[in-house]
């Protein structure tokens, strides 16, 4: 059984067998990631079995994730780790207490407990420990840099910027994307600035990394940065642009959520859709994230250009039947804007075939009145004297009545 398919039955008994007997590092690194999804730090035997993990795999990819899925399991799961690293176990008490705690072992000897210590300076939020993990931002070890990056992104603090800044020239790939990457969290203009100074970097992959790191601003205000980085020559950044984008729209605060959305689709007009469109039909097909895919589904109505309508109708299509509804009715919403000839065709097939999902078929029939013509007239006054589904022959009748306007 595949490791994807444990984590959805929540057999997390099996998930720590693979990551204690897998001879694969890659079998091993992601059972302990999705332990750290799965458990949380009630499950002691759970916590025990990734601690060991933590402290004795040997390799540090595996120990990393076993850390790293410590961490998401919550405050408890990591002090056990320190205790088990350091020989002393965590007395608890007030939460500046464990803080110092945690700023102390930002100096140990073991690198894996200083990549911990940072992971839960980070979850704490008390930015009193901002200048010890500053201090520990030029470690030896490029694990602890990266994971020391992240937390002074976690907690926010202006007095990181700089640090932070100088980071971006690391000679390692991922300690640079969790500078950029915690600039963009701490997002007051200084930071930002910073990122923006380095989109015409002449390396590609600083430029990637800026981009990408761009997409987790929260805010809109790195939108017209990430429009103009979707002409970059190189189609790694440009990618990761259109990603970026689709991340602004998904991690904007409810109350936001319209404006960004209005800044996107006004910076986006100026560009080039063929460079869109593409990024945003593999994040239909690849992501599993909910607020991506729905994200995709809307923009996709709003960019793509006729030449591309019929492999962005396919994604489209094929999303009706989608698991989330709101994606869903987004992937609807847009084949009405898409539209098209082809776009009828493929609807059409899809509300007489009889094998298909009525949800997913109550959807295209609604599509169909908003864009079919004489062609869909037939086949929806079928659908509505002889459909076994109560809403697809709903649907059917007023999509007829739509179309009376339609020649």
């Amino acid at each position: 059984m595949s490791l994807y398919q444990l984590a959805r039955d929540g057999d997390a008994d099996e998930l720590l067998s693979r990551l204690w007997e897998s001879d694969s590092v890659a079998v091993r690194t992601r059972a302990a990631e999705l332990l750290g999804e799965l458990a949380d730090e009630s499950d002691h035997e759970i916590v025990r079995g990734v601690v060991e993990a933590a402290t004795g795999d040997d390799d540090e990819a595996v120990r990393a994730a076993a850390i790293d899925a410590l961490d998401e399991m919550g405050q408890a799961a990591v002090e056990r780790l320190l205790a088990e690293l350091t020989g002393v176990d965590a007395d608890g008490g007030a939460e500046w207490v464990t803080a110092k705690r945690f700023a102390q072992a930002l100096s140990a000897d073991q690198p894996e407990l200083r990549m911990a210590a940072a992971n839960a300076l980070g979850r704490l939020g008390d930015t009193a420990v901002v200048p010890a993990l500053v201090d520990r931002l030029d470690d030896p070890e490029p694990r602890v840099r990266a994971r020391v990056a992240a937390a002074c992104g976690s907690l926010g603090d202006p007095r990181a910027v700089d640090p932070l800044v100088t980071l971006l020239s690391d000679n390692r790939r991922d300690v640079k994307r969790a500078a950029a990457d915690a600039l963009a969290n701490i997002g007051t203009g200084p930071a930002l600035s910073a990122l923006r100074d380095l989109l015409d970097d002449d390396s590609e992959t600083i430029r990637w990394v800026v981009v990408s790191a761009l997409g987790e601003a929260g805010s809109v205000a790195p939108v017209r940065d990430l429009a103009g980085a979707l002409g970059d020559e190189s189609s790694l950044v440009r990618r990761a642009a259109v990603f970026s984008i689709i991340g602004l729209l998904s991690n904007a605060p409810q109350n936001r959520s319209h404006q960004v959305r209005e800044a996107v689709v006004s910076e986006l007009s100026a560009v080039d859709d063929d460079v869109v469109v593409g990024p945003l039909v593999e994040i239909l097909e690849d992501s599993v994230q909910r607020p991506q895919r729905r994200n995709a589904a809307w923009l996709l109505g709003r960019v793509t250009p006729e030449g591309q309508a019929e492999p962005v109708t396919d994604a489209l299509v094929d999303l009706l039947s989608d698991d989330d509804a709101m994606t869903a009715q987004f992937a609807a919403t847009s084949l009405t804007d898409v539209g098209g000839e082809y776009a009828e065709r493929r609807l059409l097939d899809l509300v007489t075939d009889d094998d298909a999902d009525a949800a997913a078929q109550a959807k295209a029939v609604f599509v169909l009145g908003q864009i079919g013509t004489d062609r869909s007239r037939a086949k929806l006054e079928k659908l509505t004297n002889e459909s076994d589904d109560q809403e697809v022959r709903r649907r059917a009748f007023a999509a007829l009545s739509k179309l009376g306007g339609h020649a």
